[in-house]
């Protein structure tokens, strides 16, 4: 009998494929990246990491009393979370930009939407769908995000303390994965488990925006 999680990854499998064709996705882990494309992809990564923490605040908030376990599991998501919008600065700024000058500036409109629809997902939809962004962020990173931080650093000649962002969340992300997959199989209402899958499948392509926009 297969798993809620199993067949999260099996219903959103279509979405995860187009998301992972982006052009853009291999020319990052082949390192063929500029450096000016990297600087873009750190700006859009601040605009909407710097909303992780309040959303999974808010997220938790709103989890009925009956999902009291995984309220105590966003809880720990918090923990882990918290301040990496902040680490994202400092590989700006170790290439030389003004990180308060993207700290204080506007996102490409692809970013807005993503975080848009994360909020609403929460707000007015089902919290639990929120945990569809969480699938989409961390299971591309951790495919993703190491294999790229090599491949541009190597290529770019770049310092190691710029890429402090996407080193961390490639190992992290590995934990947190076998940490998700527990969570998600322990939801049992149909219309949460849809939730979650719904916003997977519009978070891959918003994401998938956002890169695009980039390029």
């Amino acid at each position: 009998m297969s798993t809620f999680y199993q067949r999260l990854l099996q219903e959103t499998e279509q979405e995860r494929n187009a998301f992972l064709s982006i052009p853009l996705l291999h020319q990052a882990v082949a390192g063929e990246l500029s450096e000016e494309l990297y600087l873009s992809f750190l700006k859009q990564a601040y605009h909407h990491v710097k909303h992780t923490t309040p959303l999974l605040m808010a997220c938790g908030s709103q989890l009925p009393e009956r999902l009291e376990w995984l309220r105590e599991a966003v809880g720990e998501y918090i923990e882990e979370e918290m301040g990496h919008q902040e680490w994202i600065l400092n590989d700006i700024a170790a290439l030389g930009e003004d990180k308060e000058a993207v700290r204080y500036g506007t996102p490409n409109i692809e970013t807005e939407l993503m975080v848009s629809y994360a909020w609403d997902t929460i707000q007015r939809r089902n919290p639990v769908g929120f945990f569809g962004m969480v699938l989409v962020l961390e299971g591309t990173s951790v495919e993703l995000a190491v294999r790229a931080a090599d491949a541009i650093e190597t290529t770019l000649e770049l310092p190691k303390e710029a890429f402090s962002y996407l080193r961390s969340h490639g190992s992290l992300d590995i934990e947190h994965v076998d940490f998700y997959e527990r969570l998600m199989n322990r939801l049992e209402l149909v219309e949460d488990q849809n939730a979650i899958i719904h916003c997977a499948k519009v978070m891959y392509r918003l994401y998938g925006g956002i890169f695009r926009s980039l390029s």
